[in-house]
């Protein structure tokens, strides 16, 4: 399926998207939903393969165990209370569905100061043992790319682009303890 009706993108890598809402009380996406699990649960990997789902922020992907059986899950929060507590919930789902790796990315961080206090209200409240942690910079010049985001290859030394590179390093580490990008 994925063959079929996937594009493929830079470095042959295949995407597979799915649609989202489009117009209001048009139901939910639940038959969208089942059939993202079975094509993920029927894929056969081969090795060095992987299968990556970018989700709508929120939890609701986790409550539909759409990524059951997956091996990791990243968490992706902005430096902010509300943020950091649907990080938390999100990163508390995944280890219930028996997700064993769990990532933490801190998103549009402008400084050392506000990573760590983003990792403070975690510890405050209840904390968790994230596999990795990651922090990736505010950069206005991603804000300027928006909503083509492939400019930013273009700037491979910006702490953004360094950021995601740290990321991509540790999400592809097979073995080993997984240490934080930023600490």
């Amino acid at each position: 399926m994925v063959k079929r009706f996937g594009v493929t993108g830079p470095d042959g890598v295949r995407v597979l998207v799915m649609g989202s809402v489009v117009q209001p009380a048009a139901g939910c996406l639940c038959p969208e939903n089942s059939l993202l699990a079975a094509v993920a649960g029927a894929v056969s990997l081969r090795e060095g393969e992987a299968i990556v789902m970018d989700t709508q922020a929120g939890v609701e992907h986790f409550g539909r165990a759409l990524a059951q059986g997956f091996r990791h899950a990243t968490v992706v929060t902005d430096p902010t209370f509300n943020g950091v507590q649907v990080a938390l919930h999100a990163a508390r789902l995944a280890e219930q569905l028996g997700i064993p790796a769990i990532h933490l990315v801190v998103n549009r961080v402008s400084d050392q100061k506000e990573y760590h206090r983003a990792l403070r209200m975690i510890d405050e409240e209840g904390g968790f043992s994230f596999t990795s942690r990651c922090a990736l910079p505010f950069e206005d010049t991603l804000r300027q790319c928006d909503p083509t985001v492939t400019a930013m290859l273009k700037y491979p030394s910006s702490g953004f682009m360094q950021g995601i590179t740290a990321l991509q390093t540790q999400l592809l580490r097979s073995q080993g303890d997984l240490t934080p990008c930023v600490s």
